[in-house]
């Protein structure tokens, strides 16, 4: 067969299921042979940022890698922003980039660069195939790499006279390896550090919200009462509605949560990475004793420092730690100020849902509304802005991977992308996805792919013409901001000529009755919120003066 046939069979064993991109002629052998696949779908994107968002959605979601791929040059370049989130925030993805013949990589000629070089900082691994035989065993490790603890990246380039190769070769088949644990010694230690403890507390990361994690976290807690905090991609660890649920934190200023944190006498970090709230921020005099679980060393930093370090599979690391706790018996934890935070945080939260006041919609009356009409496994995607703070501190999930947020690399343009993907898994749920105005318009040309594949997505637009979040960062560090206005299309024009629903709501009573709107409709739908963001400012005033005695 070709060496690109062999490499479809390749991602046909690992169990791939999409590729998403955009070919160039570099990649003709590889996707003639794609389109023989009776296993794997290719989804044509119309740009290749698009399609690494999709694939890091899709791993996200189903904890499997799924391919995006881009042609040599300015295709993988293109490539590098979504590759380079789907890295910093842990999602499994492979990456395959065509490339030119070998018989010229070696001088200067049309579109040629060195793509590996390139791919180094935004990946595992990354690697040029030079021999067709090799193709079975760097399919393999590239798989294997960008599944395994902590997951990301892995890139595969495929220079076309390779491609076109004969080889006789068969793939290798997977095999399962179970992850390291820790040992009994190291969470014997961490057992003891918290039955010394009289006010322990758990902020659970990015690595908490596997579901095996999940149901082993719920557990401790409600074994011992040790309450929780999530960062934004640890939302849904733990159910927000239960008793052991006080708040998000990382919004870069002291919230309920920070308040908790900061009252502790132990913190148990859970699948935290430091991209997403520097421990300088909840570690402000650096006296706090930390516990750190995940699947890796902690981070070298003077605000990190933790007393014990248990490394290995979080959910075993749990399970390890529950059972210490049922043997060997621990009484509950009663600190009545997480008690009082919570219900403050709470408080905050659902005041808007008794608001029924008129005129321009609030970013919290927004969330609350959406959170009441959603199901529990509906799934909110998010982009990154202002709207993305807003999400992080209101909007709460019942579980796990039910609420995306970029919080590492933090690109822009993720939401409309990510949404299509996370649609295409069919889990039943619906999928929502927030972005502002400056963040859809950077990827909008996937309007067309959301109706081509006729997906049931719903975008929702907060409109404020401009880039919000750095005006509001803005404000809060000069009183004052540059230029960062701009202006919009016709929505509904734009919504209209890609074939999608179209609803316009600046209405706050009406919101509720737009959301049950919403949920009837088939094909994907684009609502417009101009939303009232002077709440922003008020939110930084409010947290600046909050004080939990």
């Amino acid at each position: 067969m070709k060496a690109s046939d062999l490499f479809i069979k390749c991602l046909e064993h690992e169990g791939i299921e999409y590729i998403f991109g955009v070919p160039g002629e570099e990649n003709a052998d590889f996707l003639l042979s794609l389109k023989r696949s009776k296993k794997i779908k290719f989804i044509l994107t119309r740009h290749e940022q698009s399609a690494a968002f999709m694939a890091e959605a899709h791993g996200k979601l189903s904890g499997k890698p799924a391919c995006c791929l881009g042609t040599l040059g300015p295709g993988a370049s293109n490539l590098l922003t979504g590759v380079a989130d789907a890295n910093m925030d842990h999602a499994p993805i492979l990456v395959i980039t065509g490339q030119g013949s070998t018989h010229r990589l070696h001088k200067e000629s049309h579109q040629i660069m060195n793509v590996c070089e390139m791919f180094k900082p935004v990946t595992k691994w990354t690697t040029s195939i030079k021999n067709p035989y090799t193709i079975p065993e760097i399919i393999r490790k590239a798989v294997r790499l960008a599944t395994y603890e902590k997951p990301g990246a892995a890139h595969i380039e495929l220079p076309e006279d390779i491609a076109k190769m004969e080889v006789n070769q068969i793939s290798l088949n997977p095999k399962k390896i179970r992850r390291p644990v820790p040992g009994d010694k190291i969470v014997k230690q961490a057992f003891d550090l918290i039955k010394k403890s009289s006010s322990p507390i758990i902020i659970a990361g990015n690595g908490a919200i596997r579901l095996r994690s999940s149901k082993q976290l719920r557990k401790l807690c409600k074994r011992t009462n040790i309450p929780v905090v999530s960062t934004f991609m640890g939302k849904g660890a733990v159910d927000y509605k239960s008793e052991f649920f006080i708040g998000t934190i990382g919004l870069g200023a002291t919230d309920y949560g920070d308040y908790a944190v900061m009252h502790s006498d132990l913190v148990i970090t859970l699948g935290f990475d430091m991209v997403e709230y520097h421990p300088k921020l909840w570690n402000q005099d650096n006296t706090a004793k930390i516990i750190h679980i995940d699947f890796e060393p902690a981070e070298i930093d003077e605000y990190y420092m933790p007393e014990v370090e248990i490394v290995g599979d979080i959910a075993h690391a749990l399970w390890r730690l529950n059972s210490y706790i049922n043997y060997h018996g621990i009484e509950k934890f009663d600190d009545k100020y997480y008690e009082k935070i919570r219900k403050n945080n709470m408080s905050d939260i659902n005041e808007y849902g008794a608001d029924k006041s008129s005129g321009l919609i609030k970013p919290q009356k927004f969330l609350y509304d959406l959170r009441e009409s959603l199901e529990k496994n509906d799934i909110l995607i998010s982009d990154v802005g202002a709207h993305k703070m807003w999400v992080a501190r209101n909007f709460n999930c019942y579980e796990p991977n039910t609420c995306i947020i970029p919080n590492g690399f933090c690109s822009m343009g993720f939401a409309l992308p990510a949404s299509i993907a996370a649609d295409l898994l069919d889990t039943g749920n619906k999928i929502y996805a927030i972005a502002g105005d400056a963040g859809f318009l950077m990827n909008l040309q996937e309007m067309e792919t959301a109706k081509r594949l006729e997906t049931n997505i719903v975008v929702i637009i907060w409109e404020d013409k401009s880039y919000g979040l750095i005006k509001w960062k803005q404000q809060i560090q000069f009183g004052e901001n540059t230029d960062l206005d701009f202006t919009n299309p016709d929505w509904e024009l734009l919504a209209k000529s890609f074939g999608w629903n179209y609803i316009f709501e600046d209405e706050s009573s009406q919101l509720i009755l737009t959301l049950k709107k919403i949920k009837k409709l088939k094909g994907p739908t684009l609502l417009i919120i101009p939303i009232d963001y002077s709440e922003n400012l008020k939110l930084t005033q409010k947290l600046n003066d909050l004080e939990v005695e």
